[in-house]
């Protein structure tokens, strides 16, 4: 190991290879920046470049835009509730709130830590436990796929306060239901598209999010009535963080680090499903919080930016161990390996020390980058806040509309986008919460395909629930987040309220 650490130092540490990942970095959060643009397109825009540079440099430059987009992802779901990229899509839920509470520079301040502390955490448990985890990763079937899926969507009692459990399941079921819709990839059937063309390939993601988040924010906006100076107001505050809030979020982005990295390890899983499950289990962690949950509380905040970033780092432990592209971000890293004669493996760091410890060592030189980077820039990025709501709203609009039609170019799915909206406003006036839609329809279609492959593989058996030691453990953890509602409902301070209100 410290043979490769000294290879990667040596090859990162070179002038053009620092100019390599600061160009990487730089691309990655400009890129992150803009709703609707995330890692795969900002990768898809340098791979052309990335040819015409030695394995080694072409990777650090590509390994550099894709976690420099998901670092600055966050800055858009923050400031205007966009979140372009899915796996910023929980930083919203707390960000937002605290933008609009005054404390843009605060809130985008705890991001870019969070995203830096788990990114180098995350690089940490790369460097010491890539070959170990990559048989982690192997282990997993399709039948603890099925149930991490159910268990992420059981975890929706986070997004939802007492009494609100059924609207919040009823939101799972909706996004369930809009992930059904398209062409089934098993059987080759069209499901739910009445017979429009324009829906054979399902409902994207970013157009659900947009229209669900930013469109439906710009909306709400131009309905409100107060001042602008009110409600849009920037804090002056230091972007340095009070002694108890480091306490506070300190633990949370150990722990958040550690689950977003360990998810990102296996494929298919990713960092949108690493921030959910980091949100909500800070949310069933911490005990009546204040502010709560989604009114700007900072470990909600924390918690999703530092699990995302680390689940970015743990997802090039399938890539480069075994071969496996665990997104479709790390597929297109996959194909420039391979177009650089690289097959990735279990032998890639015995063959290639060159290559995967200068892509390992130039995460945490990229990680430093973004956080210097990011920090100067808050003030400034703060001020869009002070536009007035009746320039920023159109804006928000505009680029939700144009980030959508530029990755489709279909204007039926403009017409969708607003229908979607209009839809949102409606259902948050009776205080329907949109985080579980967007967590059913993400999941849905992961759930599908598993639980597929697992009743064919089990001949439509239940038993393989308590076959394996990690299905066993998936299935309690199931049953503990069902049982959770009730439990808080029984407890003796919930009872004696309840005395005392009759």
């Amino acid at each position: 190991m410290m043979e490769g650490l000294l290879i990667g130092l040596s090859t990162v540490l070179t002038l053009h290879n620092l100019l390599f990942v600061a160009a990487g970095c730089l691309t990655g959060m400009l890129i992150g920046l803009l709703p609707g643009l995330g890692p795969i397109s900002a990768i898809a825009l340098m791979i052309p470049i990335s040819y015409n540079l030695d394995p080694a440099s072409g990777m650090i430059l590509l390994a550099g835009v894709y976690y420099g987009a998901i670092f600055g992802g966050s800055t858009s779901a923050i400031l205007i509730n966009a979140p372009g990229v899915a796996g910023t899509v929980a930083t919203a839920f707390d960000g937002y709130p605290l933008a609009q509470q005054g404390q843009a520079g605060k809130a985008l301040a705890v991001a870019a830590y969070a995203s830096f502390f788990g990114g180098t955490l995350g690089v940490v448990l790369l460097m010491m436990l890539a070959p170990t985890l990559s048989s982690l990763s192997l282990s997993f079937q399709s039948a603890e796929y099925t149930l991490m899926m159910v268990l992420g969507l059981s975890l929706v009692i986070s997004f939802s306060g007492p009494g609100q459990y059924l609207k919040a399941t009823t939101m799972v079921a909706v996004g369930l239901s809009l992930s059904t819709i398209g062409t089934d990839l098993a059987s080759g059937v069209t499901r739910f598209t009445f017979e429009r063309m324009d829906l054979i390939d399902g409902v994207s993601f970013l157009l659900l999010a947009m229209a669900t988040f930013a469109m439906a924010e710009a909306l709400l906006m131009l309905q409100s009535e107060g001042s602008d100076h009110d409600r849009l107001s920037v804090s002056k505050q230091s972007l340095a963080l009070t002694r108890t809030e480091v306490k506070t979020i300190a633990p949370v982005i150990s722990r958040s680090s550690l689950l977003g990295f360990l998810v990102g390890v296996l494929p298919g899983a990713g960092a949108t499903i690493a921030s959910f499950l980091a949100y909500s289990s800070e949310k069933v962690l911490s005990k009546n919080p204040t502010p709560g949950f989604g009114q700007g509380n900072i470990k909600g905040l924390a918690a999703p930016e530092s699990a995302n970033n680390a689940a970015c780092t743990g997802s090039f432990v399938p890539l480069l161990t075994l071969g496996i592209p665990g997104s479709g971000t790390t597929a297109i890293l996959l194909g420039a390996l391979i177009a650089y004669g690289i097959q990735p493996g279990p032998r890639l760091y015995l063959d290639e020390p060159t290559v995967f410890w200068s892509v390992v060592l130039s995460m945490y030189v990229g990680n430093l980058i973004l956080l210097f980077l990011n920090l100067p820039m808050i003030p400034v990025l703060a001020k869009l806040l002070v536009i007035p709501r009746a320039i920023l709203a159109p804006l928000i609009l505009f680029f939700s509309m144009t980030g959508v039609y530029l990755v489709s170019f279909n204007v039926f799915d403009l017409y969708l986008m607003l229908a979607f909206a209009l839809a949102a406003v409606t259902l948050r006036h009776y205080d329907f919460p949109m985080a579980p839609l967007l967590l059913g329809f993400i999941l849905g279609g992961l759930l599908e395909d598993n639980l597929r492959r697992t009743l064919i593989i089990s001949q439509n058996e239940l038993g393989f629930l308590l076959e394996r030691p990690a299905s066993l453990f998936l299935t309690i953890l199931i049953i503990c987040a069902l049982l959770l509602p009730i439990l808080r409902s029984l407890a003796p301070t919930n009872i004696l309220k309840t005395l005392n209100h009759e």
